[in-house]
Protein backbone atom coordinates (compact mmCIF):
# COMPACT_ATOMS: atom_id res chain seq x y z
CA UNK A 1 0.00 0.00 0.00
CA UNK A 2 1.37 3.47 -1.11
CA UNK A 3 1.25 6.08 1.27
CA UNK A 4 1.68 9.96 1.69
CA UNK A 5 3.03 12.77 4.33
CA UNK A 6 0.20 14.83 4.22
CA UNK A 7 1.13 18.17 5.67
CA UNK A 8 -2.05 20.72 5.88
CA UNK A 9 0.16 24.38 6.21
CA UNK A 10 -2.38 27.53 7.43
CA UNK A 11 -1.36 30.90 8.74
CA UNK A 12 -1.56 29.47 12.42
CA UNK A 13 -1.90 25.59 12.55
CA UNK A 14 0.28 23.35 10.52
CA UNK A 15 -1.79 18.97 10.34
CA UNK A 16 0.23 16.56 9.18
CA UNK A 17 -0.78 12.63 9.39
CA UNK A 18 -0.32 9.74 7.22
CA UNK A 19 -2.67 9.43 4.33
CA UNK A 20 -2.91 5.84 2.07
CA UNK A 21 -3.78 5.81 -1.42
CA UNK A 22 -7.30 5.12 -0.44
CA UNK A 23 -8.09 8.28 0.93
CA UNK A 24 -7.72 6.38 4.74
CA UNK A 25 -5.67 8.41 7.79
CA UNK A 26 -3.81 6.62 9.30
CA UNK A 27 -3.24 7.04 12.79
CA UNK A 28 -2.71 10.64 14.82
CA UNK A 29 -3.48 14.00 13.11
CA UNK A 30 -0.85 16.26 14.46
CA UNK A 31 -1.14 19.98 15.14
CA UNK A 32 1.37 22.54 15.79
CA UNK A 33 1.10 26.33 15.94
CA UNK A 34 2.96 27.98 12.80
CA UNK A 35 5.73 29.58 13.46
CA UNK A 36 6.01 33.51 12.33
CA UNK A 37 9.65 33.26 10.96
CA UNK A 38 10.25 32.05 7.68
CA UNK A 39 13.67 30.06 9.27
CA UNK A 40 11.81 28.43 11.93
CA UNK A 41 9.14 27.50 9.41
CA UNK A 42 11.71 25.53 6.99
CA UNK A 43 13.42 23.58 9.80
CA UNK A 44 10.19 22.60 12.05
CA UNK A 45 8.75 20.94 8.44
CA UNK A 46 12.05 19.34 7.64
CA UNK A 47 11.91 17.80 11.11
CA UNK A 48 8.35 16.58 10.56
CA UNK A 49 9.79 15.58 6.93
CA UNK A 50 13.05 13.86 8.30
CA UNK A 51 10.54 11.94 10.86
CA UNK A 52 8.10 10.20 8.37
CA UNK A 53 9.66 10.17 5.10
CA UNK A 54 11.37 6.90 5.69
CA UNK A 55 8.02 5.19 5.51
CA UNK A 56 5.78 6.92 2.21
CA UNK A 57 5.89 7.26 -1.04
CA UNK A 58 5.84 10.81 -1.11
CA UNK A 59 5.60 14.43 1.25
CA UNK A 60 2.14 15.81 -0.26
CA UNK A 61 1.70 19.57 1.02
CA UNK A 62 -1.67 21.60 1.22
CA UNK A 63 -1.12 25.75 1.48
CA UNK A 64 -2.62 28.48 2.09
CA UNK A 65 -1.73 30.66 -1.07
CA UNK A 66 -1.66 29.97 -5.35
CA UNK A 67 0.91 27.05 -6.49
CA UNK A 68 1.84 26.61 -9.68
CA UNK A 69 1.18 23.95 -12.30
CA UNK A 70 4.44 22.31 -11.96
CA UNK A 71 3.06 21.69 -8.35
CA UNK A 72 6.78 22.73 -6.70
CA UNK A 73 6.51 26.65 -5.94
CA UNK A 74 3.96 28.81 -4.24
CA UNK A 75 3.49 31.75 -6.39
CA UNK A 76 1.32 33.48 -4.37
CA UNK A 77 1.02 33.50 0.08
CA UNK A 78 -1.14 34.68 2.28
CA UNK A 79 -0.49 38.10 4.95
CA UNK A 80 -0.52 35.41 7.67
CA UNK A 81 2.20 33.31 6.53
CA UNK A 82 5.81 34.33 7.11
CA UNK A 83 7.69 36.53 4.84
CA UNK A 84 9.57 34.76 2.01
CA UNK A 85 7.41 31.99 2.06
CA UNK A 86 6.97 31.83 -1.70
CA UNK A 87 10.39 31.60 -1.63
CA UNK A 88 10.82 28.06 0.00
CA UNK A 89 12.30 24.98 -2.40
CA UNK A 90 9.83 22.52 -0.92
CA UNK A 91 11.69 19.87 -2.27
CA UNK A 92 14.78 20.46 -0.88
CA UNK A 93 12.99 19.50 2.13
CA UNK A 94 13.21 15.93 1.51
CA UNK A 95 14.91 13.06 -0.28
CA UNK A 96 11.41 11.74 -1.63
CA UNK A 97 8.96 13.70 -3.91
CA UNK A 98 7.64 16.34 -2.41
CA UNK A 99 3.83 17.60 -4.21
CA UNK A 100 2.30 20.60 -3.37
CA UNK A 101 -1.09 22.33 -4.04
CA UNK A 102 -3.38 24.93 -3.14
CA UNK A 103 -5.44 23.82 0.34
CA UNK A 104 -8.81 24.47 -1.46
CA UNK A 105 -8.42 22.79 -4.33
CA UNK A 106 -6.95 19.68 -2.53
CA UNK A 107 -10.28 20.27 -0.47
CA UNK A 108 -12.21 20.01 -3.70
CA UNK A 109 -10.23 16.86 -5.04
CA UNK A 110 -11.25 15.26 -1.92
CA UNK A 111 -14.52 15.97 -2.17
CA UNK A 112 -14.31 14.86 -6.01
CA UNK A 113 -12.50 11.45 -5.46
CA UNK A 114 -14.12 10.97 -2.05
CA UNK A 115 -16.75 12.82 -0.21
CA UNK A 116 -19.75 14.82 -1.76
CA UNK A 117 -18.83 15.54 -5.28
CA UNK A 118 -18.09 11.84 -6.39
CA UNK A 119 -20.51 11.79 -8.82
CA UNK A 120 -20.02 14.95 -10.19
CA UNK A 121 -17.61 15.06 -13.39
CA UNK A 122 -17.78 19.49 -13.03
CA UNK A 123 -17.59 20.37 -9.42
CA UNK A 124 -17.36 23.77 -7.89
CA UNK A 125 -16.29 23.98 -4.29
CA UNK A 126 -16.59 27.02 -1.97
CA UNK A 127 -14.75 27.33 1.84
CA UNK A 128 -17.34 29.47 3.52
CA UNK A 129 -14.25 30.44 6.54
CA UNK A 130 -12.88 33.74 7.39
CA UNK A 131 -12.34 33.99 3.62
CA UNK A 132 -13.73 32.06 0.87
CA UNK A 133 -11.57 29.38 -0.58
CA UNK A 134 -12.25 27.70 -4.16
CA UNK A 135 -11.74 24.56 -5.88
CA UNK A 136 -12.87 23.96 -9.51
CA UNK A 137 -13.36 20.26 -11.12
CA UNK A 138 -14.27 20.19 -14.86
CA UNK A 139 -14.22 16.61 -16.95
CA UNK A 140 -12.76 15.10 -13.52
CA UNK A 141 -9.85 16.94 -13.61
CA UNK A 142 -9.06 19.93 -11.24
CA UNK A 143 -8.59 22.96 -13.08
CA UNK A 144 -6.03 25.46 -12.01
CA UNK A 145 -5.54 27.95 -15.00
CA UNK A 146 -2.54 29.24 -17.03
CA UNK A 147 -0.31 29.70 -13.69
CA UNK A 148 -2.33 27.58 -11.20
CA UNK A 149 -3.83 30.55 -9.75
CA UNK A 150 -7.82 29.56 -10.71
CA UNK A 151 -10.60 29.30 -8.19
CA UNK A 152 -9.73 32.56 -6.45
CA UNK A 153 -13.39 33.81 -5.74
CA UNK A 154 -12.38 37.81 -5.80
CA UNK A 155 -15.05 38.54 -8.76
CA UNK A 156 -16.99 41.62 -8.17
CA UNK A 157 -20.47 41.32 -6.53
CA UNK A 158 -21.41 44.70 -6.45
CA UNK A 159 -19.64 47.59 -8.69
CA UNK A 160 -20.04 50.54 -6.07
CA UNK A 161 -17.27 50.40 -4.07
CA UNK A 162 -19.05 49.28 -0.47
CA UNK A 163 -16.01 47.43 1.00
CA UNK A 164 -12.29 46.84 0.32
CA UNK A 165 -11.87 43.02 -0.21
CA UNK A 166 -8.52 41.80 1.47
CA UNK A 167 -7.06 41.50 -1.98
CA UNK A 168 -7.29 45.38 -2.23
CA UNK A 169 -10.11 45.41 -4.49
CA UNK A 170 -13.46 46.33 -3.56
CA UNK A 171 -16.70 44.46 -3.36
CA UNK A 172 -15.46 40.82 -3.75
CA UNK A 173 -17.56 37.91 -3.53
CA UNK A 174 -15.25 36.97 -0.43
CA UNK A 175 -15.79 40.45 1.06
CA UNK A 176 -19.24 39.61 1.48
CA UNK A 177 -20.12 35.48 1.42
CA UNK A 178 -17.06 34.92 3.77
CA UNK A 179 -17.21 34.90 8.29
CA UNK A 180 -15.79 39.06 7.62
CA UNK A 181 -18.71 39.49 5.17
CA UNK A 182 -21.03 38.19 7.94
CA UNK A 183 -19.66 39.96 10.42
CA UNK A 184 -19.61 43.38 7.88
CA UNK A 185 -23.41 42.49 6.96
CA UNK A 186 -24.19 42.22 11.03
CA UNK A 187 -22.32 45.65 11.60
CA UNK A 188 -24.20 47.69 8.69
CA UNK A 189 -27.21 46.32 10.07
CA UNK A 190 -27.17 46.25 13.58
CA UNK A 191 -25.14 49.17 13.73
CA UNK A 192 -22.55 47.17 16.48
CA UNK A 193 -18.92 47.17 15.19
CA UNK A 194 -18.53 44.31 18.50
CA UNK A 195 -20.87 42.24 16.83
CA UNK A 196 -19.56 38.34 15.82
CA UNK A 197 -20.42 35.88 13.45
CA UNK A 198 -21.14 33.43 16.40
CA UNK A 199 -23.65 36.76 17.81
CA UNK A 200 -25.42 36.06 14.22
CA UNK A 201 -25.80 32.40 14.45
CA UNK A 202 -26.67 31.67 18.47
CA UNK A 203 -29.51 34.50 17.71
CA UNK A 204 -30.62 32.83 14.80
CA UNK A 205 -30.89 29.79 16.52
CA UNK A 206 -32.68 31.32 19.20
CA UNK A 207 -35.27 33.22 16.83
CA UNK A 208 -34.08 36.81 17.06
CA UNK A 209 -35.49 37.93 13.45
CA UNK A 210 -32.89 40.89 13.64
CA UNK A 211 -29.94 38.52 13.27
CA UNK A 212 -32.24 36.18 11.37
CA UNK A 213 -31.99 38.94 8.87
CA UNK A 214 -28.46 39.49 8.77
CA UNK A 215 -28.22 36.02 8.53
CA UNK A 216 -30.32 35.79 5.02
CA UNK A 217 -28.53 38.96 3.38
CA UNK A 218 -25.50 36.94 4.15
CA UNK A 219 -27.04 33.92 2.27
CA UNK A 220 -28.40 35.89 -0.48
CA UNK A 221 -24.79 37.15 -0.76
CA UNK A 222 -23.84 33.38 -1.46
CA UNK A 223 -26.36 32.55 -3.70
CA UNK A 224 -25.52 35.75 -6.21
CA UNK A 225 -22.09 34.14 -6.41
CA UNK A 226 -23.59 30.57 -6.74
CA UNK A 227 -25.65 31.88 -9.81
CA UNK A 228 -22.57 33.77 -11.71
CA UNK A 229 -20.67 30.95 -11.09
CA UNK A 230 -23.13 28.21 -12.57
CA UNK A 231 -23.89 30.45 -15.23
CA UNK A 232 -19.61 30.80 -16.16
CA UNK A 233 -18.69 27.10 -15.35
CA UNK A 234 -22.36 24.92 -15.85
CA UNK A 235 -21.28 22.48 -13.11
CA UNK A 236 -23.46 19.32 -11.90
CA UNK A 237 -22.91 20.73 -8.60
CA UNK A 238 -21.71 23.01 -5.75
CA UNK A 239 -20.08 21.86 -2.39
CA UNK A 240 -20.03 24.08 0.42
CA UNK A 241 -17.27 23.44 3.44
CA UNK A 242 -15.60 25.25 6.07
CA UNK A 243 -16.74 26.49 9.43
CA UNK A 244 -19.96 28.51 8.14
CA UNK A 245 -20.84 25.59 5.54
CA UNK A 246 -23.44 23.58 8.17
CA UNK A 247 -25.28 26.38 9.09
CA UNK A 248 -26.58 27.41 5.06
CA UNK A 249 -29.82 26.45 3.57
CA UNK A 250 -28.05 24.42 0.63
CA UNK A 251 -31.84 23.53 -0.75
CA UNK A 252 -33.04 27.47 -0.58
CA UNK A 253 -29.51 27.66 -2.34
CA UNK A 254 -30.10 24.55 -4.91
CA UNK A 255 -33.72 25.87 -5.46
CA UNK A 256 -32.94 30.13 -5.83
CA UNK A 257 -30.14 29.11 -7.98
CA UNK A 258 -31.65 27.21 -10.63
CA UNK A 259 -34.47 29.59 -10.39
CA UNK A 260 -32.14 32.56 -11.96
CA UNK A 261 -29.36 30.49 -13.87
CA UNK A 262 -29.39 30.22 -18.03
CA UNK A 263 -27.35 27.23 -17.69
CA UNK A 264 -28.92 23.01 -16.83
CA UNK A 265 -30.32 22.85 -13.33
CA UNK A 266 -27.42 21.96 -10.29
CA UNK A 267 -27.29 20.66 -6.93
CA UNK A 268 -26.11 22.15 -3.68
CA UNK A 269 -24.33 20.18 -1.59
CA UNK A 270 -22.36 19.99 2.17
CA UNK A 271 -19.17 18.73 1.91
CA UNK A 272 -18.72 15.13 3.46
CA UNK A 273 -15.26 14.65 3.24
CA UNK A 274 -14.08 16.08 6.86
CA UNK A 275 -12.75 18.27 8.38
CA UNK A 276 -8.74 17.33 7.16
CA UNK A 277 -9.93 16.88 3.10
CA UNK A 278 -6.73 19.34 2.60
CA UNK A 279 -4.11 16.54 3.61
CA UNK A 280 -6.29 13.93 1.98
CA UNK A 281 -7.18 15.17 -1.13
CA UNK A 282 -3.13 16.71 -1.71
CA UNK A 283 -2.07 13.04 -0.26
CA UNK A 284 -4.35 11.34 -3.39
CA UNK A 285 -3.03 14.24 -5.67
CA UNK A 286 0.54 13.02 -5.33
CA UNK A 287 0.33 9.64 -5.13
CA UNK A 288 -1.36 9.51 -8.37
CA UNK A 289 1.17 12.10 -9.31
CA UNK A 290 4.13 10.01 -8.75
CA UNK A 291 2.45 6.97 -10.31
CA UNK A 292 1.83 8.80 -13.52
CA UNK A 293 5.75 10.48 -13.62
CA UNK A 294 7.81 7.30 -12.48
Amino acid sequence: MKKALAIDIGGTKIYHTLVSEQGEILGEVNKISTPKDIQELKSLLEEVIKTYEGQVDVVAIATAGAVNNQNNKVISSTANLPKGYNQIDFQSLSTKKVFIENDANAAAWAEHELGASKNCPYSVMLTLGTGVGGGIILQDRLYKGKSGGAGEMHFKLFADMRRRCTCGAWDCFEAYASGTGLKLTAEEILRDNNVTTYDVIEGVKKGDTKMKEVFDIWQNHILAGLVGLANLFDPDCFVLSGSLAEFVDTDYLENETNAQIVTAPIKVYKAKAGNHSGMIGAALLALSWIENTN
